[in-house]
Formats: structure tokens, sequence, C-alpha cells
């Protein structure tokens, strides 16, 4: 189980702190023991922006467990009150190593404090748009990033903020319990799921989802509840509430692929994690991802993948040998 710490100081934004802690929240009703969410502040009272009052809030600890994620929400106001008692001993924390074992997520202003604790130096970074020039400031070792919804630097993910923290949330979430998961938290919190355009490599579960036409992202997430369905045109075209002809051109101009590639493309995502997670034979594996026959998902895997299923296969079952002699726990298996 990993530890998600929220790091709180007054005034900070509600949207900064309940979209991230509602997606681990749900993720961890999907994925029973993943995560468990802390909350933490310099003082064990603190009011939001708005005037909710947040109670019984931990100190801040001195040691996290290894793994840990470290959650710094944005605040209310046109900059980050960095000369305010509550402030300094976040930065000071954070500056003492608390967060060298595990992962930092800055949302917003957040990212002003980690820059302020010498967390962002030498690091791309981002926040909102309205702290650009102030994280600039605080941090001038740091490449200030424009216009992204967040961005990755080895341990430390930095956002935009507000809704651009939820985002920054199921990347993580995917990133640490697959893909699947984190399509399925965002089904739950009715949001789309999406990652930022500066990701070098996109998983088949959230490709082609960088876009915000509410139509396409409705069959989508249709493909991905059931991609054994027998789609077809129309009945992708009757998800959309359009014809066929109107909704190929809209994934061309939004998806940038056609709608039934889209479903290979998924079907194909389903069956690599079942070649790659059980021992069912390769006929049982294309009927269950809606394939067919083997031949026609041998077809469809090798527009995306040039080596083989059984290649997948064996280099998963090496590394599994490989955890073993190492005396790690072995991955899950169907």
């Amino acid at each position: 189980m990993r530890d998600v710490v929220f790091a709180l100081l007054p005034e900070v934004v509600l949207l900064d702190l309940a979209g991230p802690s509602d997606a681990f929240r749900n993720a961890n009703q999907k994925v029973p023991d993943s995560y468990r969410l802390r909350f933490v502040a310099p003082a064990p009272t603190v009011q939001a922006a708005g005037g909710l009052q947040l109670g019984a809030l931990e100190p801040l600890p001195s040691r996290l467990p290894d793994g840990a994620l470290v959650v710094l929400t944005g605040v209310a106001g046109p900059s980050m009150p960095l000369e305010k008692p509550e402030t300094r001993r976040l930065v000071e924390w954070l500056a003492s190593g608390v967060t060298r074992n595990g992962l930092l997520l800055c949302v917003c202003s957040g990212s002003v404090v980690a820059a302020k604790a010498g967390l962002l130096a030498g690091r791309e970074c981002t926040t909102h748009f309205e702290h650009i020039e102030e994280l600039r400031k605080v941090e001038p070792r740091a490449r200030v990033l424009d216009n992204r919804i967040f961005v990755e630097d080895g341990p430390i993910f930095t956002s935009a903020g507000v809704t651009a923290g939820l985002d920054l949330a199921l990347y993580v979430i995917g990133q640490q319990l697959g893909p699947r998961v984190a399509a399925e938290v965002a089904r739950s919190l009715v949001v789309y799921l999406r990652r930022s355009g500066s990701d070098p490599a996109l998983s088949p579960w959230v490709a082609h989802r960088n876009h915000l036409h509410r139509a396409v992202h409705r069959v989508q997430d249709a493909v991905v509840r059931d991609p054994t369905a027998a789609w077809s045109s129309r009945d992708l075209s009757d998800v959309a509430c359009t014809s066929s002809r109107n909704l190929t051109r809209l994934f061309a101009e939004h998806a940038h692929c056609s709608p039934l590639d889209y479903v290979q493309l998924i079907r194909f995502a389903f069956a690599k994690e079942l070649v790659t997670q059980s021992k069912l034979d390769l006929e049982s594996v294309a009927a269950r991802a809606g394939f067919r026959s083997a031949q026609h998902l041998r077809r469809v895997w090798s527009r995306w993948e040039a080596q083989p299923p059984s290649v997948s296969r064996n280099l998963l079952s090496a590394a599994r040998v490989s955890r073993a002699d190492c005396g790690e726990p072995p991955a899950p298996r169907a």
C-alpha cells in the first residue's frame, strides 16, 4: 500500500485537493490496499478558500515510507504566500528530503512551494498560467513550460492545477496500477482520461484521447468498457448520436484515427494483457478479445507490435524469473 500524503496550506483550493484525492480514493476501491490517503499540514486546522474549515490534520511527519506520494496543492490568490509561517514550515519540511524515496505531485501553485524548497532546480516543470512567471522568478534554474496539462521530470510531477490535478492523478494511477484501472476511475468520476501532449509514448488504453470532443470521447468510453462487443459503424454512430459518415470525420479530426481502427486498437490492448498476464492459448485470447481467430489477432497485432504475441509472453516470463531470483514477488497472473 502506498501512502498518498496531501500537504495543505491555508486558503487551499478545494478542487486541487478534492480532484486528486477522490481519484486515489476511487482507485483504492477498485484495487484494495493500493493507496492510503493522509492529510497533513503545519497546523492541525486549515481554512480552505471559500471558508470551509479542514480539521484534525496530521502534523508534517519527519519521515515517510518508501514509495509515498506527496501532493502539494495550490492556494487561492495571485501568488504563493512564501513569507507566511505555515508556508515557510512546509518549505523546510520539503527541503529536508522527506520526498526523497517517493514521488512529488505539485498541483497549481504547489509547484512554487516545491521550487522554493529547491526541488525543481534543473528540472522541467509547469504550473497554473497565472503563476508561470512567479515560478520562473522563484526558481530561475528550472525550465518552466507554458501551456501544459502536467509535466513529468523524474520523480517530480507538476501540473497546471485545478482540474489538471485530476489529470495528473489519473496518469500516476495509470502508471502504478495500469491504464485500465485509470480508465475505470475516470469513468467513475465522469471525466475524460487524457494525457499531456508532451508524453513520449501513449498506452493503447489512453491513446487518441488528448482531445475534448464529447461525442468522440463517448464512443471511446463505450469501446473501452466493452472491447469485445461486435461493434459496427452503425453501433458506434448510435453511441455518438450522429451519422456514421460524420463520426468518421469527427474521429479523423479529433482522434486522428477511424472509429473502427480505435476498436481494433483497444481489442489489441485487451489481447496483449491476456497474452502477458495469463496462460491462455492464442485462440482463447482471440475469442475473449473479440477477434475472429488467432490468425486475425496476429494480423491486427502486427500493426502495433513488431514482435509476435509469443515473444511478448516469453519476455514477461523471463522478467518473472528475474524478479524471483532477486527475491521480489511475482507479478499477478490470471
